[in-house]
């Protein structure tokens, strides 16, 4: 850089300059002439071409070289790869970038001269598809850049097999990869590191699979990890370890036992030779703990262990590494009606249990947690045996019945036909509703079965034993209320519960096709009892029979009165009375055998029909 404010001071100007000059070239010249005459004396200078030069001296970071020119040529030290092999006096080769006309000043580069050098070689010596070494210097677009004596492209998608998430960690590594392209003109070469390991990794994977055999134990690295295992290269071929074959404990993922880059033993399980599959073991390395575990933990003896896992069916409980058991819901409380497991347990618990069950083959264990305790239905058949008269609450309806809370978590069930003695009732909500504070009998108590039958009629005596037998008899003659019309008949309500059958043909003298045209629903009528059935529980009413004798009230002509009956001659009012009294006689003996017999009741069976029919 020309310092002006210097050379004014030192009363330089350009015409001394031009004077001094012209007086070293010629009165004559101009710059023109000036810069000729320095290539004359130079000797033709090929820019752009390598040149052998000495290192002649060091200024700074610069080295300075002697190419044989007028002038050393300057080249800044950071081009040679270790600039402590820099001596005064070693021959260098330098590229000739330029000279500068004015000043004559050399621009040389060593690091230019090398890879034309090595470009050179690098053409005569290699070819697509050979092997070569160099080091990665950086990350540029779409890859990196590698010298190999020249710069060459590495791209992104040929680093490794699988892509690694950061190619930057390569930099600054030496790596080996195989030419893919040389484009000569544009000075261009794209090399792959993958497409080498590839070709390396199947010579390698062709070797391993003839030698791997099923059960061999073989060393591996980890390079995967998935969420269902690990894939582990065994040096030329991935195996697949397994999440279920990793141990024999649980674990919810592959990296709670490996990492990626460890190194494994692992245990050779299956080989798919034609789709080149391996599958690894690691935990088949040690002894399967379920091997001994009929003699660990026999069966009715009491463990601890710890709560792995809740399901809605029930909780998993560790008793030791590789060896869980389900304690199923129902397993969980003798009274207690548990809705989900966590309701009483949590993951992380350390519970006793008792062994129910042991399945080595399919590795399954039965526990229980209320098998710790005592079994309070032990206690109930001797607390409510039968005719124990209890109080407890309706906790469910059901179409077959009601469930009667007696005490915390012990219920009895209340049957349909249990309810009433003469009413018929088709769902228990007719006579109970939820939370009712009830009396019942305890009718059955089955311990096994854990079910206890209650009953609530038997809270008082039946009325078909006495009450209806002695009240109604056949013959007599009473009021009712029509309460159903059926095709067959219709119901009669004598009193509250208790109904009769008046069946069609005993509506009328004359054949009755539609019931509905003799009697309406709700209206009073007479009615004359022909039988009571108390073993049936049923009571036969006849509405003509009724008429027929309050017409012999009012009319004393026998004969009219058998012709309205329709010439029944052989029948008497005393021959009726007499038959009517054989029945009563025969249904009192009924009654009592009837009541000798014990009513069970249970959640299956249906009860007798309620009233008459």
């Amino acid at each position: 850089m020309v310092d002006r404010n210097l050379l004014e001071d030192l009363n330089i100007t350009d015409d001394l300059i031009e004077r001094e000059l012209a007086g070293y070239f010629g009165q004559e010249s101009t710059s023109a002439t000036i810069t000729e005459k320095m290539r004359t004396e130079m000797g033709e200078i090929a820019t752009g071409t390598i040149m052998k030069g000495r290192i002649v001296g060091r200024s700074g970071d610069d080295v300075i070289v002697d190419v044989g020119l007028k002038s050393e040529g300057v080249i800044p030290v950071e081009e040679w790869s270790d600039p402590s092999s820099i001596d005064i006096g070693d021959d260098v080769d330098v590229w000739l970038d330029s000279v500068e006309s004015d000043s004559g000043l050399v621009q040389l580069s060593k690091r230019k001269a090398d890879r034309q050098i090595n470009w050179q070689k690098l053409l005569e010596h290699s070819a697509e598809g050979d092997e070569i070494k160099g080091k990665v210097m950086r990350k540029i677009k779409g890859g990196l850049l590698v010298d190999i004596g020249v710069p060459v492209f590495l791209p992104a998608s040929q680093v490794d097999i699988r892509r690694p998430s950061d190619i930057g960690e390569y930099i600054g590594k030496e790596i080996s990869a195989k030419i893919l392209k040389i484009d000569k003109e544009r000075r261009n070469i794209v090399v792959s590191r993958r497409k080498l390991i590839e070709e390396k990794r199947q010579v390698a994977r062709e070797t391993l699979l003839k030698s791997l055999e099923v059960g061999q134990k073989i060393k591996g690295m980890v390079k995967n990890l998935a969420d269902f295992g690990a894939f582990v290269d065994l040096g030329g071929i991935d195996g697949l370890l397994h999440i279920t074959d990793m141990s024999w404990d649980r674990i919810h993922h592959p990296s709670e036992l490996v990492k990626i880059d460890q190194e494994l033993e692992v245990m050779v399980l299956s080989i798919d030779h034609q789709k080149e599959k391996i599958a690894l073991g690691l935990k088949q390395l040690h002894e399967d703990p379920w091997q001994r575990v009929e003699d660990k933990y026999p069966v009715n003896n009491k463990i601890k262990g710890e709560v792995v896992n809740i399901m809605n069916y029930g909780a998993f409980v560790k008793l030791e590494a590789g060896v869980e058991g389900l304690v199923h819901i129902s397993e969980m409380s003798w009274t207690r009606r548990i809705n989900h497991p966590s309701e009483i347990l949590n993951v992380g618990d350390e519970i006793e249990v008792v062994v129910l069950e042991i399945n080595k083959d399919k590795k399954e264990i039965s526990l229980g947690l209320k098998q710790t305790e005592t079994n309070p239905w032990t206690l109930v058949a001797a607390k409510y045996p039968p005719n124990t008269r209890v109080k407890g609450k309706v906790r469910n309806l059901t179409n077959y019945g009601a469930f009667i809370e007696i005490e915390e978590g012990i219920d009895g069930l209340l049957h349909v036909s249990d309810l009433s003695w003469t009413k018929k009732i088709a769902h228990p909500s007719e006579v109970l509703k939820k939370n009712d504070e009830i009396e019942c009998v305890v009718l059955k108590v089955e311990e096994d079965k854990q079910r206890i039958a209650l009953g609530l009629k038997q809270l008082t005596e039946d009325p078909w034993e006495r009450a209806v037998p002695e009240n109604y008899l056949p013959g007599q003659i009473v009021e009712g209320t029509v309460t159903k019309i059926t095709n067959f008949g219709v119901f009669v309500e004598l009193e509250k519960d208790l109904e009769g059958l008046l069946h069609v043909s005993e509506l009328s003298d004359n054949k009755v096709d539609d019931a509905h045209n003799e009697v309406k629903v709700g209206e009073k009528i007479q009615v004359k009892i022909l039988r009571v059935d108390a073993i049936e529980r049923k009571i036969a009413l006849s509405k003509k029979r009724a008429e027929w004798a309050a017409e012999d009230t009012d009319d004393g002509d026998e004969d009219k009165r058998r012709e309205r009956r329709g010439g029944l001659s052989g029948t008497s009012d005393i021959g009726t009375a007499m038959i009517d009294a054989s029945i009563l006689q025969r249904n009192r003996a009924a009654a009592k055998a009837a009541a000798s017999t014990e009513t069970e009741s249970t959640e299956a069976e249906a009860g007798p029909d309620n009233g008459a029919v």
